[in-house]
């Protein structure tokens, strides 16, 4: 943890002469950037296997006809062809767990009052007037939602929740034209129906992920969605 806290620090510093009292979030908004260029091959490798499992379709189609009266054994069948041709149903989530050792330590470092055995002075950093150890329900109640901690939260929530809407009509279109196990006639393979309809509103849930960590891991999340976003719509147009 003490390695990770220099490490910020260091960006931080590098920054100082550039965003002044604000470079402590500034370095959070680029490590993040980092650690999402390192995931960035897998995300390409998830596109291109999202292609591969389109171009599949025809043959789950066949699939589909010959085993119309056995759903477990078209399940099977499908899961087979998936695997013959080195194509995993749910590889797009690979990205996504990859990050998620990242933000559980921003977690832990803006949520630890001491860092080896020393007091933790990241957490007299602040973004405007919210502390970055801080979390939404501090900004309520010091100084409420229009407060000076409060209207940073709502800035944040405007940036996330138009991010969120944006990557749900992208996910809506490209499962209409993607499905994520095909059977070639508008079905799907028992048992994953619901990944489809749960899918496009994960995006939603980073809401609630601002409102409860503390304002660096939020802000993780508010750049990583973002840029997900812009990544997913360069990648599958």
């Amino acid at each position: 943890m003490s390695v990770f806290a220099n490490l910020v620090e260091g960006i931080a510093d590098l920054l100082q002469p550039l965003f002044g009292a604000w470079a402590a979030a500034a370095a959070i908004v680029l490590f993040t950037a980092l650690v999402r260029l390192l995931v960035h091959p897998l995300s390409r490798a998830a596109a291109r296997g999202q292609k591969a499992r389109t171009e599949l379709q025809p043959r789950i189609a066949e699939l589909r006809r010959k085993h119309a009266r056995n759903p477990e054994k078209l399940q099977r069948a499908v899961l087979e062809l998936h695997a013959r041709e080195k194509v995993s149903p749910l590889s797009g989530c690979l990205p996504s767990l990859c990050q998620i050792p990242a933000f559980f330590l921003l977690y832990h470092l803006f949520s630890s009052p001491t860092i080896g055995g020393q007091a933790n002075e990241l957490l007299s950093h602040q973004l405007l007037a919210a502390p970055l150890g801080g979390r939404w329900t501090d900004a309520l109640g010091d100084g409420g939602l229009l407060g000076g901690a409060g209207l940073v939260y709502v800035a944040l929530f405007a940036v996330v929740a138009g991010v969120a809407a944006f990557s749900y009509r992208l996910t809506k279109r490209t499962m209409a034209d993607r499905p994520i196990v095909p059977t070639g006639d508008g079905g799907q393979v028992p048992g994953l129906g619901a990944i489809g309809k749960v899918m496009p509103f994960m995006s939603f849930f980073t809401l609630v992920t601002v409102a409860v960590v503390p304002l660096a891991a939020a802000l993780y999340v508010a750049t990583s969605t973002t840029w997900s976003a812009v990544e997913r719509a360069v990648l599958y147009r």
